[in-house]
């Protein structure tokens, strides 16, 4: 064992396995080390992979072999006493499959270890104290999910430095399968909820092809129901893509649509975060610039204060403030969303087929936000370096009102632009049971830019969009 290393995180030949040199300071009466920690090794590139259970493997003998094994979770190994002779394979999908890596593990030695790449070892000293750190509990239901290779499969061909014939092995360890009858780990799944809505609708066409994307509608999860996470096996889920909400922001106001609300943006989010929290899932959530009132002069910042002004704002405020417990997490501002399915953009383009003249209101100014440019950048986020954290999306451009959008489908529609009247959300709303609405919705999106996102002008992609729909 080597005293006074630098802390040094290694790559090697296996994505995601990283080898660690570790300070050790012995003295006369022996040594101490700090064998994990967080914010110094995080700095240099480990996963801040959330340990929940700390194992130990005593070996009595020299040459006590455990292994091959490639779990649904991550670990962490180290050495407390003695050495081992590491040996790592990759078991999951995609071209490193099957890729060898050897170290030595001493007490001054420890190595990071993804899910789904196999690992075993084989005690180099009698005694020796094998320790790891995992981020998912234990269980005999777990080991089901394990995918397992022979120690001695002659495709990856391990130099072990002691013989079988010389070792310890389990006869379980001795029965697993060669390379070639194992079938990979698949990766962890991204869940898609909301599957059905304007934004699900278009994720599932820009990840169609992407393996691993699973999609559910309200049927198969619904965020007011509390038994929902539960049916969730989290061991194969490494991202949440949450685009469902309750949205029905007048029917928000009564009685039971108040409730609604809040059991599905408030409660039905907080157990989804708790879920995310406890699992380490990434959880990418869609918000609403109806968290805000709307009476700022200028653009709102991510930063700014929460404060609704409606019973549907109150419950999304609420939901982002679940959210915001969640480690791994993408929370995305957005307004005025248009895709494919019900919007105001069809509903005017409908009018102008028809010949209406309708009023739409001037005095609430924002951005539209397509779907494929919201969807283009959960996959930026998500895929990149950014930083975890809450981000405005829209579209970008100068602002408008909706009787500007209404101007600009109608001129696209082939009628006069004059055919819309403005008025007031004031006279507009008049007499009605209806929510208030913000009338300032215009988010600040420079945040999101720094990250080398750049969202289409919306007035370029409104333009595009209404030539795609219109026949």
């Amino acid at each position: 064992m080597e005293y006074a290393k630098q802390l040094v995180a290694q790559p090697t030949t296996i994505p995601g396995l990283t080898l660690f040199d570790l300070p050790v300071h012995g003295d006369n009466r022996g040594w101490f080390k700090e064998n994990w920690q967080r914010q110094k090794m995080t700095e240099l590139g480990l996963p801040d992979f959330g340990p929940v259970q700390n194992n130990i493997s005593f070996n009595a003998t020299r040459g006590t072999t455990r292994g091959i094994h490639a779990e649904p979770w991550d670990k962490y190994i180290s050495v407390a006493a003695g050495s081992v002779f590491g040996a790592w394979v990759d078991l999951r999908e995609g071209s490193t499959f099957g890729t060898v890596f050897t170290a030595v593990i001493d007490p001054s030695t420890a190595i990071f270890v993804p899910r789904g790449v196999g690992n075993a070892f084989q005690a180099l000293e009698d005694n020796t104290a094998y320790t790891y750190l995992v981020n998912d509990h234990w269980s005999a239901e777990a080991q089901e999910q394990y995918t397992f290779l022979n120690l001695a499969d002659s495709t990856v061909a391990i130099d072990w430095p002691i013989p079988f014939d010389e070792a310890e092995l389990s006869d379980k360890d001795r029965a697993h399968p060669p390379l070639a009858e194992v079938v990979p780990m698949a990766p962890a799944t991204t869940l898609v909820l909301g599957a059905t809505g304007q934004l699900g609708r278009e994720l599932a066409q820009q990840l169609a092809d992407r393996p691993g994307v699973e999609f559910l509608g309200r049927d198969r999860f619904d965020l007011a129901d509390p038994a929902a996470v539960e049916r969730i096996d989290w061991r194969r889920v490494s991202t949440v893509v949450n685009a469902a909400a309750y949205t029905a922001v007048d029917e928000a106001e009564t009685p039971h649509g108040g409730r609604a609300a809040w059991e599905a943006n408030a409660e039905g989010v907080a157990r989804l975060a708790s879920a995310c929290a406890q699992h380490q899932v990434t959880l990418i959530h869609i918000s609403t610039d109806y968290v805000f009132d709307g009476a700022k002069d200028g653009a709102y910042s991510e930063s700014d204060a929460l404060h609704p002004v409606n019973a549907y704002g109150t419950s999304k405020a609420a939901g982002d403030l679940a959210v915001g417990v969640v480690p791994r997490h993408y929370l995305l501002r957005t307004s005025w969303v248009i895709g494919d399915g019900k919007n105001f953009v069809r509903t005017m383009q409908q009018l102008a087929e028809r010949g209406i003249a309708p009023s739409v209101v001037s005095d609430q100014l924002g951005r539209l936000t397509f779907t494929r440019d919201l969807a283009e950048a959960i996959v930026h986020l998500r895929n990149g370096d950014a930083p975890y954290g809450t981000y405005n999306v829209t579209n970008a451009g100068e602002p408008g009102s909706w009787a500007e959008v209404a101007r600009r489908v109608y001129a696209a529609t082939g009628r006069p632009a004059s055919d819309v009247s403005e008025v007031s959300t004031e006279e507009y709303f008049g007499g009605k049971a209806v929510a208030q609405r913000p009338l300032n919705s215009v988010l600040d999106l420079a945040k999101l830019e720094a990250t080398g996102f750049a969202p289409r002008d919306q007035w370029e992609a409104l333009e595009e969009y209404l030539s795609v729909s219109l026949p």
